[in-house]
């Protein structure tokens, strides 16, 4: 992904490729965030749960991106703030209520690993947009693609991952996430955050989980069950009173 979009930019965009050290690192610290602490932790995750489960928790990250904003500028959140937040949290609750009563261990692992995916990937989003520098959406895709990639491969060894033997679907897959989820809806994410405030930009968290759910029930044949629907309307409800928290304190102009 982060060589497509290096020739795009260089060869077809014309752009210069020049970074400072001080771009660098901040393009740096935000990928491997995303990529390592976001992207990672969901995939390691699905490893114990569904799709569509792992898309309904990772759709709170707006409630995440709120709390690290508000204690980044260290204001008191509001009283419809912490309505919304505690919602959310009861939303989560649901879902994993049936795991919780069964007992199953690595579920409520995956559980924890997707909350910090979510906390990963807003921290991660609010210290790019805060930082504001001054390349283009494409470039920048490309550094946080390339240092998030490499701190995957040396945990990979780490965690002395097996070596891989996919089978042909298993390329078509690689592929077209390359193609459509790294080089196309990553730099659109990166795009939007450049352009637009993060409340705006995570408005995606409405339809990714309702997408999931219904795709992973249709393709994959992941239940539905009475506690994903609860939990969804709880985690939709919470991620809908934080946007509306954002929106009433958003300054207007003219």
């Amino acid at each position: 992904g982060s060589l497509i979009l290096i020739a795009l930019a260089r060869f077809v965009q014309k752009q210069t490729i020049r970074l400072n050290r001080n771009e660098f690192t901040i393009l740096a610290i935000s990928g491997i965030a995303l990529w390592w602490g976001g992207n990672g932790l969901v995939a390691l995750a699905e490893t114990t749960v569904h799709s569509g489960y792992a898309a309904l928790i990772i759709s709170c990250t707006p409630i995440w991106v709120a709390i690290i904003e508000s204690t980044i500028d260290r204001k008191r959140p509001s009283v419809l703030l912490v309505l919304s937040l505690l919602i959310g949290m009861a939303g989560i609750a649901v879902l994993d209520w049936a795991t919780i009563m069964a007992g199953e261990i690595g579920d409520l692992k995956g559980a924890f690993y997707l909350i910090l995916a979510g906390l990963s990937w807003g921290g991660g989003s609010v210290y790019q947009k805060r930082k504001n520098i001054h390349t283009t959406p494409e470039i920048s895709s490309a550094v946080q693609q390339f240092t998030g990639g490499i701190a995957l491969l040396i945990t990979s060894f780490i965690i002395s991952e097996p070596t891989i033997n996919p089978v042909p679907s298993a390329w078509w897959a690689w592929g077209y996430l390359i193609v459509f989820g790294s080089v196309i809806a990553f730099t659109s994410f990166v795009k939007a955050l450049k352009l637009l405030p993060p409340n705006v930009v995570f408005t995606y968290a409405y339809v990714n989980p309702v997408v999931a759910v219904i795709l992973g029930f249709f393709i994959l044949g992941e239940p539905i069950t009475q506690w994903t629907i609860a939990g969804a309307i709880l985690v939709i409800i919470g991620v809908l009173g934080v946007f509306k928290e954002q929106n009433i304190r958003m300054p207007k102009h003219d």
